[in-house]
């Protein structure tokens, strides 16, 4: 229980901003799953169109400040990377 006014405003301040960061997370997780799960089943074409929205959700997280702007980089890179793989393989 929070001793100070300041505190007790910290704490509503910190809930608030824990539902906003984790529903932020939690869509880009769903939506990295989702594009994960369609190139694992081999619907590339549909994949390939999804990738902007992924990527696009990355970034948006990462303005939020709920992610760092070097780990939204790397986790659009990976998400590009495992497309490419795909479609080398799909094609060779």
């Amino acid at each position: 229980m929070p001793n100070t006014k300041q505190a007790e405003k910290r704490m509503k301040r910190d809930a608030k901003r824990r539902v906003r960061n984790r529903y932020h997370l939690s869509r880009m997780k769903t939506y990295i799953r989702k594009f994960r799960r369609m190139v694992e089943v081999g619907q590339l074409q549909e994949a390939s169109d999804f990738l902007p929205k992924v990527v696009s959700i990355i970034y948006h997280t990462a303005s939020k400040g709920v992610i760092h702007k070097k780990e939204a980089s790397r986790r659009a890179s990976r998400v590009n990377q495992l497309l490419n793989k795909a479609l080398k393989k799909a094609q060779g």
